[in-house]
């Protein structure tokens, strides 16, 4: 994994020191709130329902152990005990006094981190495969382009103060994991008849209360330009991009007025920054800098010759169905003979999905230590990974990630779900989340009925910004604001782009809202309908597809009806 330089670990040290001044120069009352506030945004500082939210950028989702242990500690020390990972491959933490804030970044750079550009009117953290570099089906590792992208935009002038937050996500694989169609700018890095490597790029994707698919700018970029196509939409947007409405302020929303008139002024911008490049200003990427790049992301040393061979050896005795599940589950696939990449569940009846706790933090890094060569990755799942795990370490490993309650095999299935923190701690949500989420867990806790129902993507949002991506979810719950009262709204047949659920889709308003208590049946009736419609092994969201919404429909609304009678 990529290794800070000391360049790099000398900008984010200076960084922190200057937010220091800054934090002292407000609670002191020399820096006024309006003028404190895109100053702590641009580091990460939020200001929640509760307390401040910290916001931690973990670049394309790698992390290494001893950056998890420097965020176990700043949970136990500096919060409440937990932390909290994003759908967008970040940390957050939700209780840090503003006081102790600067201590916090202090921290961070000590450990190679940092919450550089994870909020405010700017690109933020750039996101990719978890499985990027070890996963078979890979054709261009995306990391390389991902860390010289990170470098280009942290503090570029031009992309500081946009008409709205600005995400991009690369992908590299033949599927995509990255849900790249769902981004401000989704490249998929891919190759032609002459094995030259090139850009997809995408456009105008985002989810919101306009939930939009990305459109394609681009077949075939040449990878040395892709900075300067960046450039050229980010300055289309920033040119005419809506600064009166911020609920018209998102690049999508310029793509969906402008057409084809936007992607026009796109490539002539991209021309003028090419024919007037004047001693190398335009940023062409050399190809030396990216084989530079590259070097951070060669195989890790300690890599064993002697596990290039497939079969476990596995677990006898009654323990060995669990264990057959989890790998079934759990265990991925890798480019490397010998090896596989490993899921770790944070999804835990009892817990909020993508919590984890300075023990269990601790524990994650120990695990990596002992079985992944020190490195985790972050998931779009809120998940952690294992990337560098021998076959012939999988026994040994489920009974340790089993012990620590990282075992639960489930990646895939209904209660592994997505969800954002929501009314509990989010100031701009609508709704709770996590009593939804725990009452959907405990509804369906039974293995055995999780894999009968088989794949399933449930996501859940608090509000309308859409952090739990419930556009993107075969089944999605949205929390909204009713005369004061918290509902929720159900959509059916969303994808991300991924294997299971094919091309990126919005998934669809199966009618009026829900109140809390109905949420939990609502989704128990949509999978009766499931069960009884399918065909064989078909999966929910095929089985959405074939026979449309109105059979689910009609039994969310009739279990409502029953649930009325009951009352």
């Amino acid at each position: 994994m990529y290794a800070y330089t000391d360049f790099d670990q000398q900008f984010v040290r200076q960084r922190a020191a200057q937010y220091r001044d800054q934090l002292q120069r407000h609670l002191a009352g020399e820096l006024p709130e309006d003028e404190f506030r895109p100053l702590r945004l641009q580091n990460g500082w939020y200001v929640q329902r509760h307390a401040p939210m910290l916001r931690v950028a973990v670049p394309y989702g790698e992390i290494s152990s001893a950056q998890l242990r420097a965020l176990a500690h700043i949970a136990r020390t500096f919060d409440r005990g937990y932390a909290h990972l994003t759908t967008r491959q970040n940390v957050q933490f939700n209780w840090i006094p503003l006081v102790r804030s600067a201590d916090v970044m202090d921290a961070l750079a000590a450990a190679g981190l940092h919450g550089i550009q994870t909020s405010g009117n700017c690109i933020r953290n750039t996101t990719t495969d978890a499985f990027a570099g070890i996963a078979p089906d890979e054709v261009v590792d995306p990391r390389p382009y991902c860390e010289i992208l990170r470098q280009w935009t942290t503090l570029h002038p031009e992309f500081a103060f946009l008409p709205r937050k600005f995400k991009i996500a690369v992908s590299g694989a033949r599927e995509d994991r990255t849900a790249s169609a769902w981004h401000d700018i989704g490249l998929q890095l891919h190759r032609n008849a002459a094995g030259e490597v090139g850009c997809r790029v995408l456009v105008g994707g985002g989810m919101g209360r306009t939930p939009a698919i990305g459109v394609v700018a681009a077949e075939f970029l040449p990878w040395q330009q892709v900075l300067v196509f960046i450039e050229a939409i980010v300055r289309v947007y920033n040119r005419y991009g809506r600064r009166d409405n911020l609920y018209k302020s998102r690049i999508k929303i310029l793509v969906k007025a402008e057409g084809q008139r936007f992607l026009d002024a796109v490539q002539t911008e991209f021309r003028n920054i090419l024919e007037h490049d004047v001693d190398g200003a335009a940023h062409i990427i050399p190809q030396a800098e990216l084989e530079r790049v590259a070097r951070s992301f060669a195989e890790p040393s300690g890599l064993r010759a002697e596990a290039a061979y497939e079969d476990s050896p596995g677990v006898s005795g009654a323990v060995a169905p669990a264990y057959r599940r989890w790998v079934e589950r759990n265990v991925r696939g890798h480019r490397l003979a010998g090896y596989r990449a490993v899921t770790l569940s944070l999804k835990r009846v009892g817990q909020p999905p993508g919590d984890a706790t300075a023990e269990q933090m601790e524990q994650a890094a120990a695990l990596a230590d002992a079985f992944s060569l020190g490195e985790l990755r972050v998931t779009h799942e809120q998940n952690l990974v294992l990337p560098w795990v021998r076959v012939v370490d999988l026994p040994q490993l489920w009974q340790a990630a089993r012990a620590a309650g990282y075992a639960s095999p489930n990646r895939g299935l209904l209660t592994d779900m997505i969800a954002c923190p929501g009314g509990d701690l989010c100031a701009l949500a609508n709704a709770r989340t996590i009593p939804i989420a725990a009452a959907i867990a405990e509804r369906f806790d039974d293995l055995d009925e999780q894999y009968d129902i088989g794949d399933v993507a449930l996501h859940m949002s608090g509000c309308i910004n859409s952090c739990g991506h419930h556009h993107s979810g075969h089944i999605g719950i949205l929390g909204v604001d009713k005369d004061g009262a918290e509902w929720y709204q159900v959509t059916l047949g969303g994808a991300d782009g991924s294997r299971i659920g094919g091309p990126a889709t919005p998934g669809r308003v199966i009618g009026p809202s829900f109140a809390a208590d109905e949420v939990a049946d609502v989704v128990e009736s949509l999978i009766d309908t499931y069960r009884a419609q399918r065909h064989g092994a078909e999966r929910f969201i095929d089985c959405v597809r074939r026979i449309g919404i109105e059979p689910f429909k009609a039994g969310a609304y009739a279990q409502r009806q029953a649930h009325a009678l009951t009352d």
